[in-house]
């Protein structure tokens, strides 16, 4: 028995209250993601600090806590329990309008030739540099209401158009500003090497990240001014070859940020038996990995962020998504917002992953939430539902869980709520007036 403990949350009498984990597994890979933990005529309990204290059946935990007094109590008969999506690589801090790149894309511009005549990052990053603070975190909070209604609870965030030290601590200090200021979670990434800024060569951006950047953003870390969890690299033919993308992780890695990198997306690069060597948490992109470092990978138990967006929106080769899950790789997926690939929404990014991907709907749901979680060194407080996790979750209007999935473009009239640390922060009234699907 509970007795007269007051909790924040009783989520009661759910039709299937999808845990995706229930020994604590970090992360699932192989047949571990192809049957997830879930339970039916479930309620679950989250406590006043915002953790989950009771996952089973309805009649235990009704019996357990028939004493205790919860701040909310939502019904949830002939509806879904989910843990909070996790998208595992954003670029959300920027400025400037970039739809018109979106038509040379269909006229048949690739993305380095977009790049190569102006557009591209260095667009973003003029108009980035020319934005104040404020102007910057006004866009990054409206972007990160829109991926919280589409059922993300946790958001990795990237630097990245700046490229010149002020800059990019402009963006840092925004993210950290959205991080204190708002309910979603966040994970902090420098990306100060996303291109080559004009007037330098390779060589010397790498330079002025190692000698100038990092030892400034280690100095803000150890003041806590700002906090950083991972560094990126965009490791590219034509942008930073193996030797600089390795010096820049490396240096990054000295200072305690987490290795999580863009590498074998345009061109084979070995980005993959780079990340495995490095000890990287994770690499993006992936679409040109080699069958040795898709081995590699498995064998360091890195993560594999892939990002169907942007296959999607570029006409890129899908990656080999189905080889990865097979060889053993950690998968994860992620929207790649940004203004070359304008998604938010992650049950978009699933669909599109089981389609194009031939990832299975529960796969793809461990890609978007424990792996996602894993991929940023979170997956021991989200990305399932367990005790002891935080309580980020999402009710969907559904007897199951799969129309999250499967209703492409829905989610705006299938999520009913989002919680996050078992508070209520979107309620989706237009759920109530529409028949379970």
């Amino acid at each position: 028995m509970a007795g007269r403990q007051r909790h924040r949350l009783l989520l009661e009498n759910a039709e299937q209250l999808v845990l995706v984990c229930g020994r604590r597994e970090p992360y699932l890979r192989r047949d571990g993601a192809h049957t997830l933990a879930l339970l039916r005529a479930a309620s679950l309990v989250v406590g006043l600090d915002g953790c989950i204290k009771a996952v089973g059946q309805a009649d235990v935990i009704r019996n357990e806590f028939s004493e205790a007094m919860f701040e909310r109590i939502i019904d949830c008969s002939g509806k879904c329990v989910l843990p909070g999506l996790v998208d595992a690589h954003t670029h959300p801090v920027w400025a400037g309008d970039r739809v018109h790149e979106f038509a040379m894309k269909l006229a048949g511009a690739s993305y380095m030739e977009i790049h190569q005549a102006g557009g591209g990052i260095h667009f973003t990053v003029e108009h980035t540099r020319e934005a104040t603070e404020a102007e910057l975190l006004a866009g990054l909070q409206q972007r990160l209401g829109r991926m919280l209604r589409a059922g993300s609870t946790l958001v990795e965030c990237k630097s990245g158009y700046g490229l010149d030290l002020g800059t990019e601590l402009k963006m840092l200090r925004v993210i950290e500003r959205a991080r204190r200021s708002t309910d979603i979670g966040i994970s902090s990434t420098y990306c100060g090497a996303h291109a080559v800024p004009r007037g330098k060569t390779a060589a010397e951006a790498t330079d002025d990240i190692i000698n100038n950047h990092l030892p400034k953003l280690k100095e803000l870390k150890l003041s806590g001014e700002i906090h950083v969890n991972n560094i990126d690299v965009f490791c590219e033919k034509g942008v930073f070859d193996l030797e600089s993308t390795r010096r820049i992780l490396q240096a990054g890695k000295d200072i305690g940020l987490q290795i999580n990198f863009h590498g074998d997306e345009l061109h084979p690069m070995k980005s993959a038996e780079l990340g495995a060597e490095l000890g990287a948490r994770a690499i993006s992109h992936l679409e040109e990995v080699s069958d040795e470092g898709i081995v590699a990978m498995a064998r360091a138990k890195c993560a594999a962020v892939l990002l169907p967006t942007t296959a999607y929106m570029l006409r890129l080769k899908q990656p080999q998504a189905r080889k990865m899950l097979e060889e053993g790789v950690i998968v994860a997926l992620g929207s790649d917002f940004n203004p070359n690939a304008y998604c938010f929404s992650m049950p978009m990014v699933m669909h599109l992953a089981c389609v194009n991907m031939k990832m299975s709907m529960n796969e793809a749901l461990a890609a978007a939430t424990i792996n996602a979680a894993y991929a940023l060194g979170k997956s021991d407080t989200h990305g399932s539902l367990e005790v002891g996790k935080q309580g980020d979750l999402l009710i969907i209007n559904s007897s199951r869980w799969e129309h999250l999935i499967y209703q492409f473009g829905g989610h705006d009239s299938l999520i009913n709520y989002v919680i996050v640390k078992g508070k209520v922060i979107y309620e989706n009234e237009r759920c109530e007036a529409m028949g379970s699907y």
